[in-house]
C-alpha cells in the first residue's frame, strides 16, 4: 500500500511554528496591557487616598504644609495617571496588532492545512481507481481463461 506524503509538509510546520510564536506575542501583548492597567489603578487609588487625606486633614486641625503637599502629590499622581494612561492606549495598540497578526497567520494555516486534505482526498481517489483497475485486470483475467 502506499504511503501518503504531502510535498509542503515542511511548510505547514513552519505555519505551525509561526502560529505558536504569533500565540505567544499576543499573549505577552494582553500581559503587558494587564500590567500597564494595573499600573494606571494603582495611581488611581493613590491619587483617592491623597485626597482623603486631605478631607481628614481639613477637617482636622489646619495643617498648611501638609495640605499643600497632599494638593502637590495630587497634581503629580494625575500626571502620572495622564502618562500612565497614554502607556495603557500604546499596550492596547500592541494587543489589537498582535491579534491580527494572529488571525493572519492562523488563516494562513488553515489554507495550507485545507490543501493538505485536498492531496490527502486526491491520494485516496487515485489509490482506489489503481485498486478498482487491479480488480477489473484481475477479473478479465480470470474470465478469459
Amino acid at each position: 500500500m502506499a504511503k501518503f506524503i504531502y510535498k509542503m509538509q515542511n511548510i505547514l510546520d513552519i505555519k505551525y511554528k509561526l502560529e505558536d510564536q504569533a500565540k505567544t506575542e499576543f499573549s505577552m501583548a494582553v500581559n503587558r496591557l494587564r500590567t500597564e492597567e494595573e499600573k494606571l489603578e494603582q495611581i488611581y487609588a493613590s491619587i483617592e487616598e491623597c485626597q482623603r487625606k486631605i478631607r481628614e486633614s481639613s477637617e482636622n486641625k489646619l495643617n498648611v504644609l501638609e495640605l499643600n503637599y497632599l494638593a502637590q502629590s495630587v497634581e503629580y499622581k494625575k500626571e502620572q495617571a495622564k502618562i500612565q494612561k497614554k502607556q495603557v492606549q500604546v499596550a492596547e495598540i500592541n494587543v489589537e496588532k498582535a491579534r491580527v497578526k494572529l488571525n493572519e497567520i492562523m488563516v494562513d494555516r488553515k489554507t495550507h492545512e485545507k490543501l493538505k486534505e485536498n492531496a490527502f482526498e486526491d491520494f485516496k481517489r487515485e489509490i482506489n481507481e489503481q485498486e478498482s483497475k487491479e480488480i477489473d485486470e484481475l477479473v478479465s483475467f480470470r474470465g478469459s481463461k
